[in-house]
């Protein structure tokens, strides 16, 4: 079942794939969800192709979408989909962003896909069977301390508290380290801690397509994922940290105080 849950994602995938790179050729038109939220007919477009795909094999599982929300069906599998991750960066042409599919059974994340674009690095993930990259098997870095990693973030779309809270955690993390990416899409930033790119990630605001499938990836890749006050993480929190496990800890030191100042 797991084989064939895999395959579907991958499938699905590469439609949203065909679609979204083929409209990096034209003119790209965004509505507004938010003053920087948007959306495209594109993000639309690859939506309908993997719920459609999805459908026509498992008609009766659930479906979790960013775009159209949840189904009726009321299921112990559940499919989370982001159709397009990092629309503000596809809308730009600037080279981050990608397709997420995720598959969780009982809650837990099962099956994971994300294809990372324009590069068509497609990364995917069997709980208890390791993550690959093109096919080939990928693990986190071995950096063991905090002032010799890269790390990455990424900012919600409210310029509130939180908003605040994690400017401040990026100017800390910036100082304790080699530096702070911050490239427009989370599941792209899970990708490269899985693969060992950077060595950890962590956001808030963040829904459950932006993480559902990459957490698996990083936690199959020998990394490790919590909250960031430190209690295990599930894919309907808001906040995360991904590291290569090794600068967990020394991570938490930081975020656990700023977690702490936002409670009161």
């Amino acid at each position: 079942m797991k084989d064939l849950m895999l395959e579907v994602a991958l499938q699905a995938t590469n439609k949203a794939v065909d679609v979204i790179i083929d409209a990096l050729e034209n003119p790209r038109m965004a509505d507004y969800k938010g003053r920087t939220n948007l959306v495209t007919e594109t993000d639309r477009l690859s939506e309908e192709l993997i719920l459609n795909h999805i459908r026509s094999t498992f008609p009766t599982h659930s479906i979790l979408a960013e775009e159209s929300g949840s189904d009726k069906n009321k299921s112990e599998y559940l499919w989370i989909i982001d159709p397009l991750d990092g629309t503000t960066n596809f809308v730009h042409g600037y080279p981050s962003f990608g397709v997420s599919i995720a598959c969780l059974i009982n809650g837990k994340p099962t099956i994971g896909v994300i294809s990372e674009l324009p590069a068509k690095n497609l990364y995917f993930a069997i709980k208890g069977k390791g993550a690959f990259k093109n096919n080939m098997p990928i693990h986190v870095s071995g950096t063991k301390n905090l002032d010799q990693s890269l790390l990455v973030t990424g900012f919600g779309y409210n310029h509130g508290e939180l908003w605040q809270a994690n400017m401040s955690l990026f100017k800390q993390f910036t100082d304790l380290t080699q530096g702070v990416r911050r490239l427009g899409a989370a599941a792209v930033d899970f990708c490269h801690v899985a693969c060992g790119m950077v060595d950890g990630f962590w956001e808030f605001d963040l829904k459950p397509w932006d993480t559902a499938a990459g957490v698996l990836l990083v936690e199959e890749a020998g990394g490790t994922i919590s909250r960031m006050d430190g209690d295990k993480y599930s894919i309907y929190d808001k906040q995360v940290i991904a590291s290569n496990s090794q600068i967990h800890k020394e991570m938490l030191h930081y975020t656990k105080k700023t977690v702490e100042s936002l409670n009161g």
